[in-house]
């Protein structure tokens, strides 16, 4: 098969640039690899850019990046353009491809760029992002747009695809500008890998948790609270506390203590940090007796404070602290999707300050610990290790250093990991640990990162055998990321059938008739003292309805109780996972209830 593109020093260009440069590479062919499906994709929106604009000639497009999900496009047209249109653009897209339309680039200056496209406020914005002198334009039949590549050689080969959505998006992500168009699509080599990937989605919209979580009452978002603040109605708290007590019994058998930072700290303490000039964006700030105040986008600050708390010796440590952590960090409008991504949210946030001879002990002790609560919950996970990013502070010894003790504990461990090149945090280098659910999605969850950084600018220190001051490394940690995030990838993995260990309802109790609504309450506050929950479904009406509600929230156990239940201290036991019934005398089926919700030990 003929190349698409080419690799060079690291770098993916496509045919056309590699001839002009006069370089040669590793050639890239068409595949689902993920560099030939960036190269596709990103010709692909380009693609549906010409489709639009032979559609809707008043058409004016913003950007078209490749995304995780497949690519993009924001434009602005005088037409109001629905769901109903994108077979029509997909229509239009194979008449282009089938012409085999050559994908030529070249290169103008910024003020001819400017001069060409001084009509087009939307190409007039992207060039203010655009720092160089020139510009370079992609071709393909009388369609043109910015566009720094790599592209195909041809529209021929582009053949597999499907537009998914539509939907409304602020030019540039920022609620203050218009709102422009936005259509989602994907492409892949193969006809196979495009019709999977169709029938993952199907599936995954199934099991959206914004569906599954107003269905089972766990959460709800109210407009006139604000965009990205959840409320989590009382069987979603059910939830969180399950997670977070079972959470809380393993972090204290590892050594960890429990501390609480505030939520807001002085504005100062984020500048020392470095937080302040980069992360600032991304903050809340408010002022208190002309005191400049930042609400924390993190914990680490916090338990920096409690670390300073008195001195430390090298016995002292590792010392590891821990919080569920409430947290503020402004994400943008456009960004905000359900529990996936929200502007209040809760880490399972810890930190760790150790000697540098400790590191390597204590990156495996947590890569167990993410083992075991992956593997309880059926999650396959990897690991990817994240060098220096561009915007990085710290001396560039120290992260050097950090990275190659991140490497060693690996290797010398022999865990499998990749490699994510500039993927680090802007204070220190990382491991991001990723998992696959149920239908095959990939999510980024657990995080390691270890930092030299904040130490040095908060001057920590311990005294070392002979007394001598020395500086601590601090390890940042999370495995779920934040309770929001990882309870709706939970929902969307069990498609709202927790297991009853962390079921929100364990039990559904159904009494038959008003008469046996003492014992239901007798079973439920014997279950609470156990540690499980339960609701009794006592409403006036018909038994049939009120199972088929409470098989509706998912309620995994559910029990119906009568006259001879009452008289013979029995339940009669519908187990809705395995769909069997039967019979149980209530001490045996507490002790099974005990048995269940006990099984699992971080």
């Amino acid at each position: 098969m003929d190349a698409i593109a080419i690799r060079h020093n690291d770098e993916i260009i496509d045919l056309q640039t590699a001839k002009e440069l006069g370089v040669e590479g590793e050639g890239i062919e068409l595949d689902n690899a993920p560099e030939a499906l960036d190269v596709l994709r990103h010709s692909t929106a380009h693609l549906m850019a010409q489709a639009i604009k032979s559609l809707y000639p008043e058409a004016k497009f913003y950007v078209g990046p490749v995304v995780k999900e497949g690519f993009y496009y924001d434009f602005k047209v005088d037409s109001e353009i629905g769901v109903g249109d994108l077979k029509k653009i997909e229509k239009q897209m194979l008449f282009f491809a089938k012409k085999k339309h050559e994908i030529e680039k070249y290169e103008i200056t910024m003020d001819e760029a400017k001069e060409k496209f001084a009509n087009d406020h939307l190409k007039l914005s992207v060039m203010e992002r655009i720092p160089s002198e020139t510009v370079s334009i992609y071709k393909q039949g009388e369609f043109e747009d910015l566009c720094r590549g790599p592209h195909l050689p041809s529209t021929k080969y582009i053949r597999y695809f499907k537009l998914l959505k539509l939907a409304g998006a602020y030019l540039g992500g920022d609620s203050k500008n218009e709102m422009l168009t936005r259509i989602y699509g994907i492409a892949f080599a193969d006809k196979e890998s495009l019709k999977a990937h169709m029938t993952m989605l199907q599936e995954a919209e199934k099991r959206d948790h914004r569906k599954i979580g107003k269905e089972m009452k766990l959460f709800t978002f109210r407009e006139e609270v604000g965009a990205g603040f959840p409320i989590w109605l009382p069987a979603g708290g059910r939830l969180r506390a399950r997670l977070e007590g079972l959470l809380f019994k393993a972090h204290r058998k590892r050594g960890y203590e429990p501390v609480r930072g505030p939520e807001m700290l002085k504005a100062d303490l984020w500048k020392v940090s470095g937080h302040y000039q980069n992360y600032g964006e991304n903050m809340y700030f408010t002022s208190i007796d002309d005191v400049e105040f930042g609400v924390k986008p993190m914990n680490c600050v916090g338990h920096i404070k409690v670390y300073e708390d008195e001195l430390h010796s090298y016995k002292d440590l590792p010392l590891k602290y821990f919080e569920y952590g409430v947290v503020h960090r402004h994400e943008m409008t456009g960004a905000l999707h359900g529990l996936f991504r929200v502007r209040e949210f809760t880490q399972d946030d810890a930190h760790i300050f150790c000697t540098v001879d400790q590191i390597e002990e204590q990156i495996i002790e947590v890569v167990d610990f993410v083992d075991k609560i992956m593997t309880t919950f059926g999650f396959e996970y990897k690991m990817m290790v994240s060098t220096k990013p561009e915007k990085a502070v710290g001396d560039a010894d120290v992260w050097e250093k950090s990275e190659q003790a991140l490497f060693n504990a690996m290797k010398a461990n022999n865990l499998d990991y990749e490699i994510d090149e500039g993927g680090g945090a802007f204070y220190g280098p990382k491991i991001d640990i990723k998992i696959t659910d149920a239908i095959g999605r990939e999510w980024q969850c657990g995080t390691i990162q270890l930092d030299n950084n904040l130490p040095e600018r908060f001057k920590l220190e311990y005294n070392g055998a002979d007394n001598e001051k020395i500086q601590p490394v601090m390890i940042h940690r999370a495995i779920l990321g934040s309770f929001e995030r990882f309870i709706g990838i939970l929902t969307e993995h069990y498609a709202g059938e927790f297991p009853m260990f962390i079921a929100p309802t364990q039990v559904a109790i159904v009494p038959i008739a008003e008469t046996h609504n003492a014992y239901a309450k007798e079973i439920a506050d014997k279950l609470i003292d156990l540690g499980a929950d339960s609701e009794i479904f006592d409403k006036n009406e018909s038994l049939n309805k009120r199972i088929r509600t409470a098989e509706k929230g998912r309620v995994p156990m559910i029990i119906v109780i009568g006259d001879e239940e009452v008289q013979a201290n029995t339940v009669a036991i519908r187990d809705r996972r395995t769909r069997e019934q039967s019979n149980s005398s209530l001490d045996d089926f507490l002790s099974m209830i005990q048995t269940k919700i006990n099984e699992v030990n971080f």
